[in-house]
């Protein structure tokens, strides 16, 4: 992952006035430490870039909320997919049905249509080395798809099936995109309800593809719940609600590895994380063979509910609702290992959340051990936060969480855009809760000013995440910067 070195950074941020020093966040023998938070409320069209004293950097506006993540590019460009109501094509949480980027200065220069009638993006995003994008997009199968495929009936509605399919985009502005490469899960099934049918087989003698037969749908939606799903704008106003059974996969997140050339996702109703091989052609990706780790596009990992592959029971689950699975960077400790923010949303007993990192059982050919008949490693966590009273931190939905060079880590709490830092011990550092919501600022934060997941770059050394941004570009624009320092509260002593 390249980094940008923020020693030169930091230098010209503190020639131009923009640095975030401990004068300007008001911390007695201390501060925040020095770096970038960028997130995009559920109901606005604007992308807030704050430094960490609390203070609006700079911000960008789109007619559209966001659908669901933002990012800033290695050129200070912020690319965001957006939710489209004209494309109401799918009705489940997290739709989108546009990629847009902006240029610092505002300007539209990329806006690309991808939700169909029978294709729609959703949740979340990731931006290449080389400038293309991944993508999450849900592709409709009818209900006699989905039988013929090993679902079970009474497990398909008259909407079918919406298998989840991962694209990458190459841009082709103003308004142009060109699929590069591409990856289904509907060709990596298992199931063992028909037997003249495709993929039968045992599912525990076969970890690698999904079981289609007997994942359940969750409940429907109560009347209750929709409403607070569309108060927040996670689902469409007018929109009927969501059919739970169709998206019967909800894959909510995801992450590249370019050292290893692999791709992470999180797959919230099957409470799991899954890591596929990028290293595979579109043809092997269709298949079992080829590829950088020689499994074609069939799952490389899996790891958070091992019941989904038939060898484990309920006290093996370790993921409940999780979102926001990433690779801890090179330049953080724990580098190489994941993350999730794990929601527990269907957890057993107290609701409460927690952040999850593990050290996964990888080979050097890419690939990941598991023995015979037993689930992947590990069987614990290498480490979790929780809070000390773990009713205090509850977040159902949204959320995310990110390792920092200094070997805290960055805390969203989407439903309430509560964001915070803490350290390994568990300590809070820092925090700032969303004072937007719309396109005003409400500095009482009540109601909750939601967001799908906050970044934070880090300049204590390095830029703590998957991307990188290039400040230069502060240094040609006038930037305005309002006073918003009373929104953020630093626990250093």
């Amino acid at each position: 992952m390249r980094r940008i070195g923020c020693g030169v950074v930091a230098a010209w941020l503190l020639a131009a006035g923009l640095w975030p020093t401990r004068e300007r966040a008001g911390l007695p023998g201390g501060g925040a430490p020095p770096g970038y938070v960028l997130f995009s409320p559920l109901l606005s069209g604007t992308t807030y870039l704050i430094d960490t004293s609390g203070q609006v950097v700079h911000t960008w506006q789109s007619e559209f909320a966001p659908g669901a993540s933002v990012h800033l590019l290695g050129n200070g460009h912020l690319l965001r997919p957006a939710r489209d109501p004209r494309l109401p094509f799918f009705t489940g949480g997290g739709q989108g049905g546009r990629i847009q980027e902006f240029a610092w200065s505002g300007e539209l220069v990329w806006d690309l249509v991808v939700g169909t009638r029978e294709r729609m993006p959703h949740h979340d995003i990731a931006p290449l080395p080389g400038g293309n994008v991944l993508a999450i997009v849900w592709e409709r199968k009818t209900r006699e798809e989905a039988i013929r495929a090993g679902r079970r009936p009474e497990l398909v509605a008259g909407e079918g099936l919406w298998p989840d399919v991962i694209l990458e985009i190459a841009p082709r502005p103003p308004n142009g995109g060109e699929i590069v490469w591409e990856w289904h899960v509907w060709d990596h099934l298992v199931q063992d309800w028909n037997p003249a049918g495709p993929g039968f087989g045992r599912v525990a003698a076969h970890p690698e593809p999904v079981d289609i037969t007997g994942v359940p749908p969750p409940p429907s939606l109560t009347d209750e719940a929709l409403e607070r799903l569309r108060s927040l704008g996670y689902v469409l106003r007018g929109a009927p609600a969501p059919d739970l059974r169709a998206d019967f996969l909800h894959t909510n997140s995801i992450a590249y590895n370019p050292a290893l050339d692999q791709i992470a996702l999180s797959v919230s109703r099957l409470n799991e994380l899954w890591v596929i091989d990028h290293g595979a052609t579109t043809a092997e990706a269709a298949g079992h063979t080829g590829g950088r780790a020689g499994r074609g596009g069939d799952l490389l990992y899996r790891w958070g509910n091992p019941r989904t592959y038939g060898r484990g029971s309920a006290k093996d689950q370790q993921l409940h609702g999780q979102h926001d699975v990433r690779w801890v960077p090179p330049d953080c400790p724990g580098a190489g290992n994941l993350m999730a923010f794990d929601n527990g949303s269907d957890r057993p007993g107290p609701d409460y959340s927690a952040v999850v990192e593990i050290s996964p059982p990888l080979a050097r050919d890419g690939t990941y051990w598991i023995a015979r008949e037993a689930p992947f490693g590990p069987a614990r966590p290498t480490w979790t936060y929780t809070a000390a009273d773990r009713r205090s931190f509850f977040a159902d939905f949204l959320s995310g969480a990110q390792r920092l060079s200094n070997g805290n880590t960055f805390v969203t709490s989407g439903p309430s855009g509560h964001l915070f830092e803490v350290t390994p011990e568990g300590d809070t550092v820092w925090e700032y809760h969303n004072p937007f919501s719309g396109d005003a600022p409400n500095p009482a934060g009540d109601p909750p000013h939601s967001v799908f997941r906050a970044t934070l770059f880090d300049c204590n050394g390095a830029l703590a995440d998957e991307e990188v941004v290039h400040f230069a570009a502060l240094r040609e624009v006038g930037v305005a910067i309002s006073d918003a320092s009373y929104l953020w509260r630093g626990l250093h002593g």
